[in-house]
């Protein structure tokens, strides 16, 4: 028999709960290809809308952020590697970060 994929222990009566190691799984959801990607989000904010930018490198995502949030005119902010801009600017984000020398792609809705 082959071994599957889909299939792994979760419970054995020898010993309870199976703890599954960590080493399969990524540290980030998001891809790290080199390409930004640009969302849309709205869960969780009460309605308002909020564009989300990941894929930026470490060390300009401050210098990034502070740029976008002036040329857009609104707030926002940098949280765990993710820069947050209010409001919906998808297409000035997308023109300055491809003029920054970025690889820019619009994800979601």
């Amino acid at each position: 028999m082959t071994p599957d994929n889909n299939n792994r222990l979760v419970y054995s009566t020898d010993g309870g709960m199976i703890k599954e190691s960590t080493s399969a799984q990524p540290a980030s959801p998001f891809p790290t290809d080199g390409v930004v990607r640009i969302r849309r989000e709205t869960k969780g904010r009460k309605g308002a809308g909020v564009i989300t930018i990941h894929g930026v490198p470490a060390d300009q995502q401050k210098t990034l952020a502070t740029l976008l949030k002036k040329k857009c005119g609104t707030g926002g902010g940098l949280k765990d590697g993710i820069i947050e801009i209010q409001g919906d600017k998808r297409d000035l984000i997308k023109a300055e970060l491809e003029k920054a020398g970025f690889s820019v792609k619009l994800v979601g809705g």
